[in-house]
């Protein structure tokens, strides 16, 4: 069946079983990218001075932009990919080089997203930052990454679908081994016991589902309180909150709003020292974040 015929078959069965749940269960928070995986923050820390040290990684991917280094992936984070793609030396600005792919992102709508960039940066550093450092002093290193693997846990749904959606039979069965695994002897995912036998994540959603079947990226978009996104991979999160299992057992809203709280919060705070004088690390922010997020997302759907 050609990859066209496919797709339309697939998205017109997920119009039948979810309806209209993807708009109503759009995060309402700051959705970071990755999830720390079993490391605690000071890892994370020593992989960030390694970063910028070697001058092989990109500068700034903040939390209030909305990206997350993960410390188990470094080659395959934003910040790895912005400056493996550019070059960037720790305190300059991105540039392109005739025909670099930096002067082939599509932004016709950054005189919007601009500020909603520095709204998103702005609610960072002066509520969640603050709240997070709060958060930091109060709960132990290892109950956060506790609290991490938990929801994670709880959110393997959406990766087992869309690695059977491309096909990926060998993903979706690591999602299902690693939700067994973690959900008994992890004791409900608290510890991520599929990790330590070598299992690891599928990372596959739904924009990544669009984009294997050739459905292009659209424009670059930023909006309020949600991560950098392009019209296909926020399409793709409005299905994934759909295939989000929290959205039919803990069906109340104001639930549902104060586990988004903490989950974004202890994510947060599990970066605090990640993300730390980053900013100051390059002029550029905005178009740095945007590169670097969009090489990223093409070397995914790739995979």
């Amino acid at each position: 069946m050609p990859r066209s015929l496919m797709l339309v078959v697939l998205v017109a069965a997920l119009a039948v079983v979810f309806g209209g749940c993807a708009t109503a269960l759009t995060p309402l928070l700051v959705a970071l990218d990755h999830q720390t995986d079993d490391r605690a923050p000071a890892d994370a820390a020593t992989v960030a001075t390694d970063i910028v040290t070697a001058n092989d990684t990109a500068p700034p991917v903040l939390v209030a932009a909305n990206y997350k280094l993960d410390a188990t992936d470094e080659a395959s984070s934003p910040a790895a990919l912005l400056l493996a793609q550019t070059g960037t030396q720790e305190g300059s600005t991105p540039s392109a080089a005739p025909g670099d792919p930096m002067e082939e992102e599509y932004d016709p709508w950054e005189s919007f997203n601009e500020p909603m960039f520095e709204f998103n940066r702005r609610l960072d550093r002066y509520i969640l930052k603050p709240a997070a450092t709060a958060y930091n002093t109060v709960i132990p290193d290892r109950v956060q990454v506790m609290i991490s693997n938990g929801f994670d846990n709880i959110q393997f749904v959406p990766r087992l679908m869309n690695s059977l959606f491309q096909g990926k039979f060998d993903g979706a069965m690591r999602e299902f081994g690693r939700f067994l695994f973690n959900s008994t002897i992890g004791i409900g995912g608290l510890f991520d016991v599929a990790k330590m036998e070598g299992i690891e994540k599928s990372r596959e959603d739904f924009g990544q589902t669009l984009g294997f079947y050739g459905v292009g990226a659209g424009p670059y978009l930023i909006l309020p309180f949600l991560e950098p996104l392009t019209v296909r991979d926020g399409i793709g999160k409005a299905v994934d909150g759909a295939l989000d299992p929290l959205s039919y057992f803990v069906p109340f809203f104001w639930t549902r709003f104060v586990m988004k709280v903490e989950e974004t919060v202890n994510d947060r705070s599990l970066n605090l020292e990640l993300f730390q004088g980053f900013e100051e690390s390059v002029i550029d922010m905005y178009s740095a974040v945007r590169h670097g997020y969009l090489k990223r997302r093409e070397k995914m759907i790739k995979e």
